[in-house]
């Protein structure tokens, strides 16, 4: 695996023309993965790195986000498509579904849709590349003051930071757009013009069109001030999160990987604030909203014994904080089995589950006879090694082994034909099950499919 700590920096070869460096100041040692819309700002930096002999003995490419939305969409990606011949830049393009009724609004599903696009183009080791500039960088922290963001959101956006396999990389964030469009005209350069851009009724067009241009009549250099706020909150935003980190392990449970009750109300209710944040950041979720605060504070952290029993969560864009027993765990998606889905197994080869998560037998080549895989329903007992001729509540022993809740609904069983139990999970076996698994030296593997690495106790991975 590629470090996701340091950014794979280069020093600008000696050989780029002098126009190039001013306006690229940093390169990578790595290849790189621009990705093109085909307008001014990204054929900019396509044609910037392209100049670099090394760059492209890196590994240079190119890709093109076709989000279908436009009736000029095909033109656009064959304008990519011929001038990426012409450059002899390699390129892809990707179709993607825009998702009308995702409730985010027409920019931001535009935006997840290509954001998952590109993480699911990039190599490993490989550095994703944006065009962002520095007047972005200003529209960008205005919105975020709009929205009444902390030094975190006024952070707006960073040079640098990890992405799916590898890294997002914006190179042109201390250059303005008016040296981007000078660069462009001096090489003859050919883009596209998206008439999107010129409809104020976007939040960010709103910005660029009607009040960036107004604040410029008074104070000419804004967007350089505006950006450089951004950056001293970036500043402040890595102090601050330092003492997150810190003060995230201090309150882990000792016997598992949830954040402890009693250690959080000890804190501040800023602090706390700032700490739930910080732990969805960390775990790659989108950032918790300031609803998700206020409701984590109220319900997840309330006092008294009816908490138990509700196992309150607070939910947004598929993930969850949940309150269990005298912790808070974090929760990546729904994983449960279907209630009414089996399957028979004769364990040769792995069971892919229904929820992502797969079944696999180890050790030996298969079960004597074909088993019934099935989620819980209720009722089930099972006889344990070493407690006796009677059985047991299945229930009451994941209560006994503290298996979360949303884990006994994800795990798989294991029966036979005639409904007799075998196993739960890969923790739990009956007594003859788990004789033949020993008398074997076999074992059985369930893993769990999950963008987390905090999970609930009980969690196999």
């Amino acid at each position: 695996m590629p470090d996701r700590t340091t950014p794979p920096l280069a020093p600008i070869p000696w050989t780029m023309p002098r126009t190039n460096a001013r306006l690229l100041p940093q390169a990578v040692s790595g290849p790189v993965l621009v990705a093109w819309s085909g307008g001014l700002d990204s054929t900019a930096l396509l044609h910037l790195l392209a100049q670099d002999a090394n760059q492209r003995a890196r590994g240079l490419r190119a890709l093109h986000v076709h989000h279908g939305l436009h009736p000029d969409a095909d033109a656009w990606a064959a304008h990519c498509e011929a001038l990426a011949a012409a450059w002899s830049v390699p390129l892809t393009v990707v179709r993607v579904t825009v998702p009308r009724d995702s409730g985010l609004g027409p920019e931001a599903a535009a935006r997840q849709a290509r954001h998952e696009a590109f993480a699911a183009e990039l190599r490993e080791g490989e550095c994703l590349a944006l065009a962002q500039h520095r007047d972005d960088q200003a529209e960008t922290f205005l919105l975020r003051a709009l929205r009444a963001s902390g030094p975190d959101g006024l952070a707006s956006m960073r040079p640098w930071r990890a992405f799916g396999a590898g890294w997002m990389w914006r190179p042109l964030l201390d250059t303005p757009r008016a040296a981007l469009l000078d660069y462009a005209r001096d090489h003859d350069l050919r883009w596209i013009e998206d008439p999107s851009n010129a409809d104020p009724g976007f939040d960010r067009n709103f910005l660029r069109l009607r009040v960036l241009p107004l604040l410029r009549e008074r104070w000419p250099h804004a967007d350089a001030a505006l950006a450089r706020a951004a950056q001293l909150s970036a500043e402040s935003s890595d102090i601050l999160g330092e003492r997150d980190a810190a003060i995230l392990a201090s309150v882990r449970e000792e016997a598992g990987p949830g954040l402890s009750i009693a250690a959080l109300r000890l804190l501040s209710t800023a602090r706390r604030a700032r700490l739930f944040r910080h732990w969805a950041s960390s775990l790659g979720w989108p950032p918790l909203p300031a609803e998700g605060v206020a409701r984590i504070e109220a319900d997840l952290l309330a006092p008294g014994d009816e908490v138990h029993d509700r196992l309150p969560e607070f939910a947004w864009h598929g993930v969850a904080i949940r309150r269990w027993r005298d912790a808070l765990y974090a929760v990546d998606g729904d994983h449960d089995l279907p209630r009414d889905w089996s399957c028979d197994w004769d364990g040769a080869a792995p069971l892919a589950l229904p929820n992502g998560d797969t079944l696999r037998l180890a050790g030996v080549a298969q079960f004597p006879s074909p088993l019934r895989v099935h989620a819980r329903r209720g009722g089930e007992r099972i006889l344990l090694p070493e407690r006796g001729p009677q059985h047991h509540s299945l229930k009451h022993v994941l209560q006994e082994m503290d298996i979360a809740p949303w884990q006994r609904a994800r795990m798989p069983l294991l029966s036979t034909a005639d409904g007799t139990l075998l196993a739960a999970g890969d923790r739990i076996r009956s007594a003859g099950f788990d004789l033949w698994m020993q008398t074997h030296d076999a074992d059985l593997v369930w893993t769990q499919r999950s963008g987390t690495d905090t999970r609930a106790p009980g969690t196999q991975t």
